[in-house]
């Protein structure tokens, strides 16, 4: 198995002040991918300490130096002689000192201070952790640096933290001595302390590591987490690194066994779609050991929704816009407070009294007279936020069964209305509450899910690249941060596309993490191909991992396939993409191609619109083989009613094209690399088309011409894609929404059509038993829109490792298996990386 790696940065000398110059890695970066990646980590530069002269009159050393044996020993590599190859440039030390005095102020190892900062710049913040003179009778100390919240990616969005809060680095360098400022008291604090805001005195405080790899807010040691107390006292040393804590001193680590071993973790998938991101991180999850469930969804689309339901009927789904689903949650809270809650949690046996008295009243309601009312409620069947009736008057909402009247009656209500009806309304609180109908705070213990954000799209003409937030295309990520920070779950994930980081230089991916630490949470980024965990298509997207402090940070699953990179990644967050190194020894498989994913599915005509059919065929490799598993076949995926029956195959038809497009693909070769250049009259000049002036144009049946004038301008004549053949040894850039062969290429490499829905649910990782509702159309959306189900198998996979407190503190984990392969729950032994 190989080594895991954590990326260090080709530039670090950009990460921190410092006067003195860093040593510059001699290794390559690393890589996703094959392609070369060569950038720094971090999103902005930070400039250098102000130089100082090493031998001011204003700075000395105080007292004897420390003895020779116990400073060689803590400090080794100032005291030995450098060889010609050997890559350590450190300064030399001749003596090492435990105080200093600087303008008057005197310095002791462990102290920490400002050290001198650009001119008209704030002062940098360090701990002095080395304080020695060269053999040139040169003064240093070494700092290790602490960033204010504008020095980290969070960068543009400093003022969602508190301007005392500061995060602790690993980051040490040489400053001379008269660098030193001031004394300063910062404070270390606990978590649960930075949650309550209980801050000590201080002019700082941290309770966070950042480390540049992967962009990582983390706990200062999950290990030994200090408590904050209401009884803590700080050292009376001015200037000294004072912890706050409490007398009985370490938490226990039973309390992450004991979580581990839970029955099952819940699910929250917000912009659901049709569920793939959710039921990858099930299905990974399930691999580690963690049974999750995905207990609520939420999409607005509501085919979307009628796939997840179908596949998932164990799932509460809700067909809403997610602003609305924040209002109801709210609304809900307050209902259970009242009706169940009364300020406390209710145990099993308040609950059955509340029954028993409900059963009591409607015994008694029944022997009413049935003339009391014309109108009476009998039950209350669902609740919802928004405006049902579209009579724009939004609010909280129940459906109502009306007593006497068949469901086509149901309507309904507002709660205004329903004031006469507390005992209905009680009933389906306390019903609901048990039922976990809708999430309470602290009852997802997971969210997950995919904020759209159209305007940073580079189709969105109308971008805001001043105020991308005021934009309300992009007003769906805050609607996602304020449901976390009201859910408060113990875990988050969220995806997007690359563009989120590159518009406005990263600004939205920023304020992403900008959010989930100012809730105190910690948080890492990263970006995976889906192509590298098993899928004949690229895909890059970006993934932010957010944990509680009581939790352990999820990892990154390293690749396990080779596929060459083709994604534009901006410069400042290259380094982020989750990759072995280029000189690492790592043993991944051959990508997957286009046929060795689909070639064993039946042809099927352009206009064939069979949703069922027989595969006709037996699989031609692995993939195949584990891709047609039957949901009794897989991990965590039960059989029920919707299972597939056996050899039968879903959703394989494509979208119908127009007479005058279906008589264009029947022209187009069926070879490598065929599109729309290859039909007649059209030349190709330095890679751009135009028309050939010796053929007179060719027409279609319709009288329309076979070579549409789009096809030529688009791009301004540079694009191949117009009506491009697939071919069988190729990998897809991305599986897109549309299905349409006019910009794209789409077409199947030995058939006259586009790709069907099947096969590009394939492209995506889904299993052949996930069936999908709705148009042709909306399939197709549902499946471009997914995350790729093998890259959230993976993460699903680290999240359980983070649970079982099993992750360490490095960003990535080498995955023991491989896609599809371990989905199949026979296997007793995960596969050796020969599928």
């Amino acid at each position: 198995m190989p080594k895991k790696r954590v990326r260090k940065s080709s530039k670090q000398d950009d990460v921190v002040p410092h006067s003195s110059k860093w040593k510059k890695s001699k290794k390559s970066p690393v890589n996703p991918v094959e392609e070369e990646l060569q950038v720094s980590l971090l999103p902005s530069r930070r400039k250098k300490a102000k130089q100082s002269s090493v031998n001011s009159d204003d700075a000395c050393f105080v007292g004897e130096p420390i003895p020779a044996d116990e400073a060689q020993k803590k400090w080794p590599h100032r005291y030995t002689k450098n060889d010609e190859s050997s890559e350590d440039e450190s300064l030399k030390a001749k003596f090492h000192y435990r105080e200093a005095k600087v303008d008057g102020i005197l310095y002791k190892l462990e102290d920490n201070a400002y050290v001198k900062g650009e001119e008209g710049k704030e002062d940098y913040i360090a701990t002095i952790v080395e304080m020695f003179e060269t053999p040139e009778e040169e003064q240093y100390f070494t700092a290790q640096w602490f960033y204010r919240a504008e020095d980290t990616v969070i960068k543009d969005h400093g003022n969602l933290v508190d301007k005392k809060r500061i995060f602790k680095s690993d980051v040490k360098d040489e400053n001379p001595l008269d660098c030193l400022v001031r004394k300063i008291n910062i404070v270390q604090i606990s978590p649960d302390a930075a949650k309550k805001k209980k801050i000590p005195p201080c002019d700082f405080y941290f309770d966070m590591k950042y480390n540049v790899p992967y962009l990582t807010f983390s706990n200062i040691d999950n290990a030994h987490a200090i408590i904050e107390s209401e009884t803590s006292t700080l050292s009376s040393e001015s200037g000294s690194n004072v912890r706050a804590t409490d007398k009985k001193g370490v938490k226990e680590k039973s309390t992450q066994i004991k979580e581990s071993n839970r029955p099952e973790w819940t699910l929250l998938d917000l912009y659901s779609g049709c569920g793939a991101m959710s039921t990858g991180l099930c299905f990974g999850a399930s691999i580690s050991g963690i049974k999750l469930v995905t207990k609520w969804a939420v999409d607005i689309n509501k085919y979307a929704c009628e796939s997840l339901k179908l596949n998932h009927p164990e799932t509460y789904v809700r067909n809403e816009p997610t602003e609305d689903f924040l209002s109801l949650l709210k609304e809900w809270a307050k209902l259970c407070d009242e009706f169940v809650l009364n300020g406390a949690e209710s145990t099993d046996s308040d609950l059955n009294a509340a029954e028993e008295a409900e059963e009591k009243a409607d015994d008694e309601a029944m022997d009413d007279s049935p003339d009391s009312e014309v109108f009476e409620v009998e039950r209350l069947l669902s609740i919802c936020y928004g405006d049902p009736n579209e009579d724009e008057k939004p609010g909280l909402y129940f459906k109502v069964h009306w007593k006497g009247y068949d469901s086509s009656y149901d309507t309904w209500e507002p709660i205004e209305g329903l004031s006469e009806c507390k005992d209905a309304m009680k009933d389906f609180v306390i019903n609901g509450y048990k039922e976990k109908i809708l999430p309470l705070p602290g009852q997802a213990d997971f969210i997950c899910g995919g904020p759209p954000c159209q305007g940073v799209s580079g189709f969105n003409r109308f971008r805001n690249k001043n105020a991308p937030l005021e934009d309300e295309k992009n007003k769906q990520l805050i609607v996602y941060m304020n449901i976390i920070d009201f859910l408060k779950p113990k875990y988050v994930l969220m995806e997007n596309v690359v563009d989120i980081l590159k518009f406005a230089g990263g600004f939205l991916g920023r304020y992403a993490v900008g959010r989930l630490v100012a809730m105190n949470y910690q948080a890492r980024m990263g970006m995976m191909a889906a192509g590298s965990y098993g899928l004949p298509q690229f895909r890059m997207r970006v993934f932010l991992w957010g944990a509680l402090a009581t939790e352990k940070l999820p990892s990154y699953p390293l690749p396990t396939h080779k596929v060459v990179s083709r994604s534009v990644i901006p410069t400042e967050f290259e380094e982020i993409t989750v990759a072995y190194s280029t000189n690492e020894n790592c043993q991944l498989a051959k990508a997957l191609n286009l046929e060795g994913a689909i070639n064993d599915l039946p042809p099927v005509e352009n206009d064939d619109s069979d949703d069922e059919r027989s595969y006709g065929t037996t699989p031609r490799t692995d993939f195949q083989k584990y891709i047609r598993l039957q949901r009794s076949e897989m991990v965590n995926y039960s059989a029920d009613s919707q299972s597939a029956p056996s050899g039968m195959l879903y959703d394989h038809r494509p979208l119908k094209l127009n007479t005058d497009d279906y008589e264009r693909v029947c022209h187009i070769p069926k070879k490598k690399g065929a599109n729309f250049r290859d039909l007649k009259g059209v030349l190709v000049k330095e890679n751009k088309v135009e028309w050939d002036p010796s053929v007179e144009r060719v027409y279609l049946k319709s009288g329309k011409p076979l070579v549409p004038d789009y096809a030529m301008t688009f791009v301004r004549g540079t694009s191949s894609k117009p009506f491009g053949r697939l071919w069988w040894d190729e990998i897809v850039s991305t599986v897109v929404t549309r299905a349409e062969p006019h910009n794209q290429v789409l077409l199947h490499p030995e058939q006259d059509r586009v790709l069907s829905i099947r096969e590009n649910a394939r492209l995506q990782g889904f299993p052949d038993c996930y069936k999908l509702c709705g148009p042709v159309k909306q399939r197709y959306m549902q499946v471009g829109n997914a995350v790729a189900v093998p890259v959230a198998l993976a993460l699903g996979y680290t999240l359980g490792l983070a649970i079982l407190g099993l992750s360490d503190d490095s960003p990535l984990t080498t995955l023991p298996f491989k896609y599809p392969s371990c989905l199949a729950r026979s296997l007793d032994v995960v596969d050796d990386g020969s599928s």
